[in-house]
């Protein structure tokens, strides 16, 4: 696309320009939003997480609900689409290993894991020709996965995310680090890991995460040596995403000091936009208990002071008033709706003017 520009390698795929789309959950990345990345030479991602209308259902149909919904959307991007369509799928899910061979029955270009350790994805995937990227956010992390994997399966990541602490979502830092800015930079992090990254032949590609907002960002983190870039936030203000509406107008309505950090029930930081839910459960205000799938592992239903499913689900869905909107710092920067082909040419656009 560009003589500036560097594309990014994973294996033998080739991404150009070199941005991966963040996958965001509960129902904010679907087909429609990676269809349209993927069609832009970037790789598309479907956010595994929460993708099946489980509001209402019994635990015992949770996972075959989910893994439908993960198998139609991953149907519906190909058949929109000839590029790179990835799938994200958090550890910490506990239909985690079940949306794992669903993405690998329907054939994904590309596995992203992160929010733990997908120490057993390669025998999850059993040699199928699907790309695995890791997401981690310390050099430690990085390194326990390169030696399990290595030790049990003879292979390596195809590619690492090294997400810092000015990500939307769930963060994987210590929440009081994240309250006080103490998390490490992202450029310490990317440097660190692009020298432990360089002891492997080949070398581990190095993808940017968290924070990027524009193509100074991009043209920053390739000057530090990384590979490419993923982006969440920037995505979610475009025509193509599939969330609600009034989800995207609430990045657009935000302010610079309308950002907050809570404490999930999952035991992570996350960065939320401020709202009247927000402020009633930083008010110390509990929803009852009514928990019926414990999609992840690391809630306990019995002490959640609410359902943070219910919360992301209402969000996606338009109704603010009972969930929060995860967002990335930058956040407050959308200032319209435009199309993933207008975006991603924006950003090329000044990527190449500061590289």
């Amino acid at each position: 696309m560009s003589d500036k520009l560097p594309a990014l390698h994973i294996a033998d795929l080739t991404i150009d320009p070199p941005i991966i789309q963040g996958g965001m959950g509960v129902r904010v990345s679907r087909s429609g939003l990676a269809a349209a990345v993927a069609n832009e030479g970037c790789v598309g991602v479907i956010a595994g997480v929460g993708l099946g209308k489980f509001e209402n259902l019994p635990r015992s149909e949770y996972e075959s609900v989910n893994n439908d919904a993960l198998r139609e959307e991953i149907r519906r991007a190909k058949s929109m689409s000839k590029g790179i369509i990835g799938v994200n799928l958090m550890v910490a899910l506990s239909n985690y290993e079940p949306l794992v061979k669903t993405a690998v029955e329907e054939n994904v270009d590309v596995i992203i894991s992160g929010a733990g350790l997908p120490l057993e994805l390669p025998k999850l995937v059993n040699n199928k020709d699907i790309k695995l990227v890791v997401i981690v956010s310390s050099v430690r992390a990085l390194k326990i996965i390169c030696s399990k994997w290595k030790r049990n399966f003879n292979r390596l990541p195809d590619a690492v995310i090294v997400e810092g602490s000015k990500a939307g979502g769930h963060i994987g830092y210590d929440f009081q680090d994240v309250v006080e800015d103490k998390a490490p930079s992202l450029d310490e992090l990317i440097v660190d890991i692009i020298k432990y990254a360089n002891t492997f032949e080949p070398m581990i590609p190095v993808i940017a995460a968290g924070g990027v907002f524009d193509g100074k960002d991009i043209a920053h983190y390739i000057k530090l040596g990384a590979a490419g870039v993923q982006m969440g936030t920037r995505f979610v203000c475009t025509d193509e995403c599939d969330v609600h509406v009034d989800f995207k107008k609430a990045y657009l309505n935000a302010g610079k000091d309308d950002f907050v950090i809570i404490k999930s029930p999952v035991g992570l930081p996350g960065r939320v936009i401020k709202n009247k839910f927000v402020e009633g459960i930083l008010g110390g205000q509990t929803t009852p208990k009514a928990c019926n799938y414990r999609c992840l592992k690391t809630c306990n239903p019995k002490e959640a002071p609410y359902c943070i499913a219910k919360a992301l689900t209402n969000a996606a869905e338009g109704n603010l008033d009972e969930g929060y909107v995860f967002a990335g710092s930058n956040a407050y920067r959308c200032n319209e709706i435009i199309p993933v082909k207008t975006l991603i040419e924006k950003l090329v656009a000044e990527t190449e003017e500061h590289l």
